[in-house]
């Protein structure tokens, strides 16, 4: 049924897909808004357009960042979240609504240049147990047709953003898709080739270094190696490299070595976790930019470097889940307000980048622990406020690790002050909290002030509210349908 159906799929693309000019190889970034200090959608525009950052990635269709992305002249990849492709894989109904309100409402002139939808989110992560991997084709057939009847499908392209862990080998010249999605990623390459879409891969170097201690540090960066890989007449010096040749040589294996790719994810976290600092993500980033700006290659594809590369990301989530480590808050280029954390040289006119202007930020007051506070009758307190704020920067390895027992409350209060837009009964804490105005920050720990320009709803609660118009749409329609 399937196979049937990608057939008739690829015939009617044949039919409508006009060539459309990728453009030249770029520099994007990642938009992520799971933050509990989100600055207006219009502000982080602005951040994108000062720094001539021609292409974003969006992880999901939120209207005010769409709204704000219009008539701005950066390309888009609107995201859809894995948790959805079970009704649009199902529902072609569904598939054309959600197309309507969420690409259709926001193109055309002075609109959103959207130019992909990713369908899912690394569906084929191993860690989801196959819970997608079903899901994933038929999604993606049931929106391409929805594409075709709104006469979109010769500019709008479908990709499939995926880990690296998709596909494996022990030399980048030996690289296979994992044998159980073998069928599933050729029916997809098979889709995207037809398409005239890239493969997307997200490419981590500092996890493969934070999850293998005998991993070798500095072949993870791009500064040279004392452990290269030898593979043939090939040497790689560095990760980046040896994991998206493993992807070349696995599309050859399917019969498409020369699909292009575009890196939906890479980057380096600047706090949380050891191995994650500001120095390190300033030399990854820099020496990422300036590897694939020579137009270089690799050794399976040299003079072709990725098609695009999407940096991870533009700003630090402060809400994400530390589930995989403390890091995962703190891969952005700047910080959540806007504020560059390194000099980086993204290659598209500006030598450094420039900061968020006319962020709005809450007065200059913090809540600090008292100083006849006992540090036993605290740490209660202390993992509470932790539990809502964010306190990884208190990580071993993180920038606040060191500022002492007293400095550790201090930072978990003010955390959690600021969370709460510094209501003053947020800083009590049963007396053991006090306001200060005196900034509190020691060294590179920074003691945050929160912004009050907040921006979008939290991206969990407009999923939810589309699944519920989804649902609602395909019952309607099921109830018409069969009363006819």
């Amino acid at each position: 049924m399937l196979e049937a159906r990608l057939g008739a799929a690829i015939l009617m693309w044949m039919l409508a897909w006009r060539w459309v000019p990728m453009g030249e190889s770029a520099i994007g970034v990642n938009w992520g808004t799971v933050s509990f200090h989100n600055l207006k959608p219009s502000t982080v525009v602005d951040l994108l357009k000062d720094n001539k950052i021609p292409k974003v990635k969006v992880f999901e269709a939120e209207a005010d960042v769409l709204k704000a992305l219009m008539g701005s002249g950066i390309q888009v990849m609107v995201g859809i979240p894995n948790e959805m492709l079970a009704l649009l894989s199902t529902s072609p109904a569904a598939a054309d609504l959600w197309l309507r309100q969420n690409v259709s409402a926001y193109i055309g002139k002075g609109g959103a240049d959207i130019r992909y939808i990713a369908v899912g989110n690394e569906p084929f992560l191993t860690s989801y147990n196959g819970q997608y991997q079903n899901l994933v084709m038929p999604a993606i057939l049931n929106l391409q047709q929805s594409l075709v009847k709104a006469n979109l499908a010769g500019y709008i392209k479908l990709v499939v953003p995926c880990n690296a862990d998709a596909y494996e080998s022990s030399l980048p010249s030996e690289g296979a898709f994992r044998p159980e999605l073998t069928q599933i990623m050729t029916q997809l390459v098979q889709l995207l080739n037809s398409n005239g879409a890239p493969f997307v891969v997200n490419i981590y170097p500092f996890l493969s270094l934070y999850d293998n201690g005998d991993f070798p540090q500095d072949y993870a960066f791009f500064e040279g190696t004392t452990h290269p890989v030898t593979d043939g007449n090939n040497v790689y010096t560095n990760a980046f490299d040896g994991n998206y040749d493993t992807l070349v040589a696995a599309l050859s294996k399917l019969g498409y070595g020369q699909m292009p790719i575009a890196i939906g994810e890479i980057g380096w976290p600047s706090d949380g976790a050891i191995g994650a600092n500001i120095t390190a993500a300033k030399v990854f980033n820099q020496g990422l930019i300036g590897h694939v700006l020579t137009n270089k290659g690799t050794p399976l594809r040299p003079g072709a470097p990725p098609m695009d590369i999407y940096l991870f990301s533009l700003l630090d989530e402060g809400a994400k889940s530390i589930l995989p480590g403390g890091f995962e808050r703190h891969w952005g280029i700047f910080s959540f307000d806007g504020q560059a954390k390194y000099p980086l040289n993204l290659g598209l006119g500006n030598k450094e980048l420039k900061n968020a202007k006319n962020v709005q930020y809450l007065p200059s007051r913090w809540c600090v622990a008292s100083p006849s506070s006992d540090a036993q009758n605290v740490a209660n307190h202390m993992r509470i406020a932790c539990s809502v704020a964010d306190c990884t920067t208190l990580n071993y390895g993180g920038s606040c690790n060191g500022i002492g027992e007293k400095g550790n409350v201090s930072y978990a209060f003010n955390s959690y002050y600021q969370l709460q837009m510094q209501d003053s009964r947020s800083c009590n804490f049963d007396g053991l909290g006090m306001i200060t105005f005196r900034d509190p920050s020691v060294g590179d720990c920074r003691f945050l002030v929160g912004v009050t320009d907040k921006g979008s709803d939290s991206s969990a609660s407009q999923i939810i509210y589309q699944w519920w118009v989804l649902v609602a749409f395909l019952i309607i329609h099921m109830i018409f349908s069969l009363s006819m």
